[in-house]
């Protein structure tokens, strides 16, 4: 708390962010509320007390809704008013759309976050009615009352980044779906093929030799049991070739040529669970091979943002990792403060205070989980090869009083890695383990990671 002026650091940001909605919503603007559809899009011209001056229907796409925003420009002019603020829900693509048409006319154009239109529609009349003319009033009454944001800023560098976020995003999607339903079946007519390496997914002899006898032979274990153990091998190993790799690992070879001869599982459903295997190991493949690509292009993409230096300072944290949280926040100098992007990841500890009471803080879980899972990502690295998080975690799985559990500290973790990620990109200068540590310089790094173990 400021002694001086008695407002807080979060009054001060509030009002910040307070003044810089209120220059997008002038009182001098009406407030254009747009329901958007695929077809029909519901417009309504209200004043700041949700007054509504016009309303009318066009049944058009988005990128004709140019007409509209000129019609809605004109019942404001004869409403008495010097402009009109455009205001959406940002459901699909249509609001970049209505975003680039506003800005072509030189209007304000503000978002309304569904899950708000949501609660407030709740609040209205007690009825829970969802109609386009009811959200499009509503959208235009939370914009009156600045309950409201400001969109990202166009950019095509940040667009392209955070395009790519979403494809890699999809496509681990697709690989881990992958590993889960080979493993699935493989449980299930053949488990004796899993025991036959610790982490037989991040093994390449492993796949390999799957896919040779489930792909190459049919899934025929009685055939590949027949061409013996040296011919087995030497496809196995121009299968690894094939795939980019050299040699492939003797001891996992020899173990699954083994586990051809053994009888636990569903017999009957052998067969046909491999052809459905040799299916999904194409999916595994092809998902992997544009994962490889996707991350390249992220690379890319960094470089071209003069960000890959910087971000990879921070030990433990590669280029691809901060590229994917990256494409999830955007360009970070948009945000006012570090625990304004861990909020927006939805890892920041929601208070319960009442007078004298106190309850047990949670994480919010709110914003956006692409991010969240980004930075979760991000952790497992870090936590192998960065000396300050690891000690971190320590502690906090270590410690006396208010002990957290393993998946709570990396949130944690994940958390400081968001503010410190934050920082070294606003202020443009590299990690530094003393800063990281306890916020200052002079102290010898050894000394304060000591004391965060302690």
């Amino acid at each position: 708390m400021s002694h001086a002026s008695g407002v807080s650091r979060g009054d001060r940001n509030r009002n910040a962010r307070l003044g810089r909605l209120r220059e997008a919503v002038p009182v001098t603007n009406a407030i254009v509320g747009i329901d958007l559809a695929d077809t029909k899009q519901m417009l309504v011209v209200c004043d700041h007390d949700s007054k509504v001056l016009a309303r009318r229907t066009f049944r058009c796409k988005a990128w004709d809704l140019g007409k509209a925003l000129d019609w809605a420009a004109d019942r404001a002019t004869r409403a008495g008013y010097t402009g009109v603020t455009v205001a959406c829900e940002p459901t699909g693509h249509r609001w970049r759309v209505l975003g680039q048409l506003a800005a072509d006319r030189g209007m304000s154009f503000v978002c309304v976050q569904p899950m708000l239109s949501s609660w407030a529609r709740k609040t209205e009349d007690l009825t829970i009615d969802k109609t386009d003319d009811k959200d499009a009033v509503l959208i235009a009454r939370l914009t009156a009352q600045l309950r409201c944001y400001l969109p990202e800023p166009v950019d095509e560098t940040w667009g392209r980044l955070r395009h790519l976020g979403q494809r890699r995003a999809r496509l681990l999607g697709v690989h881990t779906e992958s590993v889960q339903q080979i493993r699935a079946l493989l449980e299930c007519v053949w488990p004796a093929a899993l025991e036959t390496a610790k982490h037989p997914f991040k093994s390449h002899t492993w796949i390999a030799a799957l896919h040779v006898i489930v792909s190459r032979d049919g899934g025929d274990l009685a055939l590949s049991r027949r061409r013996g153990l040296a011919r087995f091998e030497h496809q196995v190993g121009r299968e690894l070739i094939r795939r980019g790799y050299q040699r492939p690992c003797r001891r996992i070879v020899t173990r699954l040529f083994t586990a051809l001869d053994d009888p636990a599982g569903v017999l009957e459903h052998r067969r046909s669970a491999f052809e459905r295997i040799s299916w999904i190991l194409d999916d595994f493949d092809h998902a992997h091979t544009q994962l490889v690509e996707v991350d390249q292009r992220l690379v890319a993409v960094l470089d071209e943002l003069g960000l890959t230096e910087l971000v990879t300072s921070i030990d433990g944290l590669s280029a691809v990792g901060a590229a994917a949280i990256l494409a999830e926040t955007g360009d970070l100098t948009r945000f006012t403060s570090a625990r304004a992007v861990v909020k927006h990841a939805g890892l920041a500890p929601r208070e319960r205070m009442s007078g004298a009471f106190t309850g047990r803080a949670r994480l919010t879980g709110a914003g956006r989980p692409e991010l969240r899972a980004a930075a979760w990502r991000a952790v497992w690295g870090c936590l192998q090869n960065n000396q300050v998080h690891a000690a971190r975690y320590r502690h906090l799985t270590t410690r006396e009083t208010n002990r957290l559990k393993p998946t709570q500290a990396q949130a944690v973790v994940a958390a400081g890695l968001l503010r410190q990620l934050y920082a070294i990109v606003t202020t443009r200068q590299a990690w530094s383990p003393d800063i990281a540590s306890t916020g200052s310089r002079p102290v010898a790094t050894v000394v304060h990671l000591e004391a965060i173990a302690a």
